[in-house]
């Protein structure tokens, strides 16, 4: 006979989709983009005039169009998790495919608005407002190829449980670019 502790080791985590150890992952990389964006969003209230200065040479199509890119691809990735629970293989393949694919178009994105400040002369030290944008995107950019990685790796080894896995961590990522769009490109 088992007890329901031995059943539920990780408590409520136990009944999230996926491994209870991602989510742990999640819970930590959410808090600390948390407190990221609380550090942005005070200095923009102290300094106004700096942030609104810094949000003029940014891009909010280029932004808006990596919104879009991260949202498809996170549908992608939940559509290869349904393909995969239907038994389709293949699919849960080409899926997962086009999700990583659309990754890469993201950093290709962010590659071009990086490229775009060098050419300007705006580095992570030209002032507080772009010392917090490159650490915030580029934290995130981190993070875009760890979930390529963790898709890929999934694709292979695809069980349902990897795949839930794999594709929680990768919503994470969504979910942070979307709160993260607006605060750094419109908000101000």
């Amino acid at each position: 006979m088992t007890t329901a502790q031995e059943e539920r080791p990780w408590g409520g985590l136990s009944d999230l989709p996926g491994h209870p150890m991602m989510w742990v992952l999640i819970l930590t990389e959410v808090v600390t983009f948390g407190l990221l964006f609380l550090i942005f969003s005070v200095t923009g209230a102290v300094q106004p005039a700096l942030f609104a200065a810094g949000r003029a040479h940014l891009d909010p199509l280029l932004g808006g169009a990596n919104t879009l890119v991260l949202i498809t691809s996170g549908w992608l990735a939940a559509l290869a998790v349904e393909a995969r629970i239907l038994g389709r293989r293949g699919a849960t393949r080409a899926l997962l495919a086009g999700a990583v694919g659309l990754g890469f178009v993201f950093i290709g994105v962010k590659i071009v608005e990086y490229a775009d400040k060098a050419r300007a002369g705006i580095g992570i030290d030209t002032d507080t407002f772009f010392t917090l944008y490159f650490l915030l995107t580029g934290f995130h950019l981190l993070h875009v190829l760890l979930g390529i990685m963790i898709l890929a790796v999934v694709a292979f080894h695809d069980s349902v449980d990897n795949l839930k896995t794999g594709t929680a961590f990768w919503h994470m990522v969504d979910l942070v670019w979307i709160v993260m769009y607006p605060l750094i490109y419109l908000v101000g």
